[in-house]
C-alpha cells in the first residue's frame, strides 16, 4: 500500500473515532430542570384573592322616555305667520315659537271696547236718573214703581259693562294665543306645518321633548322585588346606565319609581330611573342597559376574572403553593435524578429561581363563584381565602403539579443566563444525534 493511501486510511479512521466520540460522550441531558427542558419553571403571573367591599348590581335593560314630551298645538286658528324656533334646537319655557295672524282678533277687541264704551254711557245715564229720582226734592214727585225701574236699569247697564270687561278679557287672551309659546324646556323636533299655512287648533306645529332630567324605564325579575323595595327603604338607589361594552354612559341616575305590580305575562315588575343628563348621553327611545346598585358585599373575596378556569366539572383556578405534588409509585423525586446525574458526572437539577428561593408549584384548585366585582373581577365563594396566590396569565403550559415561577402582573421574566443558553444548545444537538 503506497504512503499516500495509509495517509488517508488514518484520516478516516480518525474522522470516525471523532465522530463516535461526539455521539457517545456527551451522555444524557442535565435533568428534569436544565434549561429548556420539561421540567423547567414556568412563569406565571400571579395575583392574590383579596377581601373587598363588592358592589351588589341588578342588570337588565330599559328605554330612555322624557320627562315630558309637548305637541304643540295652537290655541287659536288663523294663517302662520312665520316660525321663531330651530329644528333641533334648544327652546325655553315661554319662547315663542310661531306667531299666527292676529288682525281678526285685534277687531274683535276692538269691537268689545267699543261696545264696552256705548254701554258704559248708558249705565252712566241711568245712574244719573236714579239719583235724580232719589233725591229728596223729587223723591216725593216720583212713583214707588219709576224708581224701582230706574234701579234695575241701572242694574242691567252694570251687568252689561261686566260682560263686555269679560270679552275684552277673553278676546285678549285669543289675542295672545296668536304668539305660540314653548311650555316647556326641551328639545325641538322637526316642524310639521310651514309659514302661510291656514292652521286650526287641531294642527301640531312641532313637538317639543325635555332631556333635563330624563327617566329610563327598566324591568326586574319578580323575584327581587322583595330585594329591591327594602334597600329602596333605607336610601335611594343608584342606577347606571351601560353600552354594549359594559362601559359606563351615565352613572348618576336615581331610583324614582317601582311599579305596584308584577306583570303575569312576563313575571316581572318596572321601574323607573331619573337622570340629570347634562352631557345628553340619553335620548328619548333609546335602548339602555341598565344596573342597579342593592347594596354592598362587605369582605367577599375577589379575584380577576381571568384566573378563573371553565373545567368538565365546573369552575377552577390555578393555586401557587410551597408544596411539591405527590408522585406516584416508582416514579423518580428530583433527589433521584440529581443523584443519577452526579453518578453520570453531570450537575444536580437547578432551582426554580436564580436567589435560591424553594421552588413554587400550582395546584387545580376548584372553586365556587359568585357575582361579578367590577369589570374585571369574580366573586370566589368557596375554594379560596384571602391572601392565596392565583395565576392569571400563563395557565396554558401548565398541569397539575408544574414549577413555576410566579411574577406580579406586568413583569417580565428575566432572559436565559449564558450558561443556560450553552446547556440547552447541547441537549438540543444531543436530541438530533439520537
Amino acid at each position: 500500500m503506497s504512503r499516500k493511501k495509509w495517509i488517508l486510511t488514518l484520516i478516516g479512521v480518525v474522522i470516525v473515532v471523532f465522530i463516535l466520540w461526539r455521539m457517545f460522550a456527551g451522555g444524557k441531558p442535565g435533568g428534569p430542570d436544565a434549561s429548556g427542558g420539561p421540567d423547567a419553571p414556568v412563569p406565571v403571573t400571579v395575583v392574590p384573592a383579596a377581601a373587598e367591599n363588592v358592589p351588589v348590581y341588578l342588570t337588565s335593560q330599559g328605554t330612555v322616555q322624557a320627562m315630558n314630551t309637548v305637541n304643540v298645538q295652537p290655541q287659536v286658528g288663523g294663517q302662520l305667520l312665520k316660525l321663531d324656533f330651530v329644528e333641533g334646537g334648544q327652546v325655553r319655557k315661554g319662547q315663542v315659537l310661531a306667531e299666527i295672524d292676529p288682525r281678526t282678533l285685534q277687531a274683535q277687541l276692538d269691537q268689545a271696547m267699543a261696545k264696552r264704551a256705548q254701554d258704559a254711557t248708558q249705565l252712566a245715564t241711568a245712574r244719573a236718573n236714579l239719583e235724580r229720582s232719589e233725591n229728596p226734592k223729587y223723591r216725593q214727585y216720583v212713583a214707588q214703581i219709576d224708581r224701582i225701574t230706574q234701579k234695575n236699569t241701572v242694574d242691567q247697564w252694570q251687568a252689561a259693562v261686566a260682560a263686555d270687561n269679560a270679552s275684552i278679557a277673553d278676546t285678549r287672551v285669543q289675542l295672545g294665543f296668536t304668539r305660540v309659546m314653548s311650555p316647556i324646556d326641551g328639545i325641538a323636533g322637526i316642524r310639521q306645518v310651514d309659514p302661510g299655512n291656514v292652521i286650526t287648533t287641531s294642527t301640531t306645529i312641532v313637538t317639543v321633548t325635555q332631556m333635563h332630567p330624563i327617566n329610563v324605564i327598566f324591568t326586574l325579575a319578580g323575584k327581587y322585588l322583595d330585594e329591591v323595595r327594602a334597600a329602596q327603604a333605607k336610601a335611594p338607589l343608584t342606577v347606571a346606565i351601560l353600552d354594549a361594552s359594559n362601559n359606563m354612559v351615565e352613572g348618576d341616575g336615581v331610583l324614582k319609581v317601582i311599579d305596584n305590580q308584577i306583570d303575569p305575562d312576563s313575571a316581572s315588575f318596572k321601574l323607573k330611573a331619573e337622570f340629570p343628563n347634562a352631557n345628553n348621553q340619553l335620548f328619548p327611545g333609546q335602548y339602555a342597559n341598565t344596573r342597579l346598585q342593592v347594596s354592598i358585599d362587605a369582605d367577599a373575596l375577589v379575584v380577576p376574572s381571568a384566573a378563573v378556569q371553565r373545567g368538565p366539572n365546573g369552575d377552577y383556578v390555578w393555586l401557587v403553593t410551597d408544596q411539591p405534588p405527590a408522585r406516584p409509585a416508582g416514579d423518580e423525586s428530583d433527589t433521584q435524578a440529581g443523584a443519577k446525574a452526579s453518578r453520570r458526572g453531570q450537575r444536580a437539577p437547578a432551582s426554580s429561581a436564580a436567589d435560591n428561593k424553594p421552588a413554587r408549584y400550582v395546584t387545580m384548585r376548584s372553586v365556587t363563584t359568585g357575582g361579578e366585582a367590577g369589570d374585571a373581577g369574580l366573586i370566589v365563594t368557596q375554594g379560596l381565602k384571602a391572601g392565596d396566590q392565583v395565576v392569571t396569565a400563563g395557565q396554558f403550559r401548565l398541569k397539575e403539579g408544574s414549577k413555576v415561577t410566579p411574577m406580579k402582573p406586568g413583569e417580565i421574566p428575566p432572559p436565559p443566563t449564558t450558561a443556560e443558553i450553552k446547556a440547552a444548545a447541547q441537549k438540543s444537538g444531543r436530541g438530533r444525534r439520537r
